[in-house]
């Protein structure tokens, strides 16, 4: 059983998340709220909540500072910063503080409850927030290796699920953050390296389209191909022709 505290001074934002959690799904029956960072301080030594939701912009601590002070404190609690500012640096800085997430107002249901399965995940049976224990990398870095893991492995079953719970964010954080960096989101990402990769193996009549699926990650050959046409507006096989057409004009 885990205790929440939310730390917002607009009470229409505390309203929501209280309303809009699905509490009892995790086994949380007692919810908290102040106005202010120190008030906060004084709540959280008293009950000594596992999951505190904190708001960037609030009177006596912001959201990247009350994080990072009390979390030397309270080293079992995950904390969660929720803001009305959709700026990268703003999120970037509030993981940096110790935040294991970054919610944009107005509080979306579907993002709020990720990102407390993404706490009580983070929190395990210990009911310690384990992800403190172990080296945390930046937005950055995170990004980085997601990218990288698309290039050396693009055919399998790649899924931003999967990414955002290996690193502890939120699928649609973690897709804002792709996009910010690269100009698309994972998905796009992962399409574009296979349809590149497809077109330099169909320069190579030797292989079968089928085959040539196969080796970018489609089992289904008219799926591949439907998703060919719609990447180069060619299909594969006419994409092959032109290809020795071309070879054969040299």
């Amino acid at each position: 059983m885990y205790k929440v505290l939310i730390i917002d001074d607009e009470a229409p934002a505390r309203i929501a998340i209280s309303r809009l959690g699905h509490w009892a799904d995790y086994h949380i029956t007692e919810l908290y709220q102040e106005t202010n960072g120190a008030a906060a301080l004084k709540t959280m030594r008293e009950i000594k909540p596992q999951i505190v939701f904190v708001d960037m912009q609030m009177p006596v601590m912001n959201g990247m500072e009350f994080p990072e002070k009390a979390s030397h404190e309270f080293r079992d609690t995950c904390f969660i910063v929720i803001s009305g500012y959709d700026y990268f640096d703003y999120a970037k800085a509030a993981l940096k503080c110790g935040a294991i997430d970054y919610l944009l107002k107005p509080i979306a249901r579907e993002e709020l409850n990720a990102a407390i399965d993404k706490a009580v995940q983070t929190l395990g049976n210990t009911g310690t927030c384990l992800e403190k224990e172990a080296p945390k990398l930046s937005p950055d870095e995170v990004v980085a290796r997601i990218r990288q893991d698309i290039d050396q492995n693009y055919p399998q079953p790649l899924k931003v699920s999967s990414y955002a719970k290996k690193y502890f964010f939120t699928q649609e954080y973690l897709t804002r953050l792709f996009r910010q960096h690269y100009e698309m989101t994972i998905q796009e990402y992962l399409l574009m390296v296979r349809m590149t990769r497809a077109k330099e193996l169909l320069e190579n009549p030797s292989i079968k389209i089928q085959e040539v699926a196969a080796r970018v990650g489609y089992s289904d050959n008219n799926y591949f191909s439907k998703a060919f046409r719609n990447f180069f507006g060619i299909t594969p096989t006419d994409c092959r022709n032109k290809c020795f057409v071309s070879r054969n004009t040299k």
